[in-house]
């Protein structure tokens, strides 16, 4: 089983517990004007086996098992290839190893149910709760990645991260959806705000396409902690 696969990471410390082997997986139908990885959206040509993933987690494995970590399946959006993600899931479950799934959401919802028995958290990026404002930031609508996530939430311990965007995603009608929607879910998650920045836009640049953000600054720590405070008046603490 192969799956195609940009890149590989291995001391990844941002991207579940401990010390991570991150498998970025290519293509993604989301095309968020923001990704500070545009050069994940297609599939390519470069595949990666199951036995190749694990050959090289045993390599640094003694790293990993100290730290409590273990493998995130990241993108691209992973779960666009979920026979091979199922796969991989299988054997790192044989290894005793931890597994992360890093989702944007768009996905086909069956899916999620493929892969949900065989790993051990997710990650999940959503990047507005306001359909407008999503459909802004991606061009697609949020209604299945919504969906997703309840799913997600239903079967398995979730982290939702959530971008700031300064004046785009963070004003007061943003963040009121977004709690509803936290709080509205089958099972508590956990919550990590992460801080837009544009260290992607020299990729943009590289592959000659438009950085289409180009005067959004880059969110301060007050803008997180005002988002943050934000969210603590409906009861949800972030972590």
């Amino acid at each position: 089983m192969r799956g195609f696969y940009h890149s590989v990471e291995t001391f990844g410390t941002v991207d579940g517990p401990g010390i991570r082997y991150v498998l970025f997986l290519a293509g993604c139908d989301l095309k968020c004007r923001f990704c500070h990885n545009p050069d994940t959206w297609h599939k390519g040509r470069k595949q990666i086996s199951v036995d190749e993933v694990l050959a090289q987690y045993e390599e640094y494995r003694l790293f990993y098992d100290a730290s409590g970590g273990g493998i995130t399946v990241s993108g691209g959006e992973p779960l666009l290839q979920p026979r091979f993600v199922r796969a991989l899931l299988a054997a790192c479950k044989d290894r005793r190893i931890h597994i992360v799934i890093d989702t944007g959401g768009y996905y086909p919802t069956d899916n999620m149910v493929m892969v949900a028995d065989k790993a051990d958290a997710v990650q999940f990026s959503l990047k507005a709760a306001d359909p407008v404002t999503h459909r802004r930031l991606t061009g697609r609508d949020n209604e299945l990645i919504v969906e997703n996530l309840r799913l997600a939430a239903g079967l398995l311990p979730v982290t939702l991260r959530y971008v700031v965007i300064p004046g785009i995603n963070d004003t007061l009608a943003d963040i009121h959806l977004l709690a509803e929607l936290i709080t509205s879910l089958p099972r508590a998650v956990n919550v990590e705000l992460l801080a837009y920045h544009t260290l992607g836009r020299r990729k943009w640049e590289a592959l000659s396409w438009p950085y289409t953000l180009p005067d959004v600054p880059p969110a301060r720590p007050e803008d997180l902690a005002r988002v943050s405070n934000l969210l603590a008046g409906y009861g949800i603490a972030v972590i």
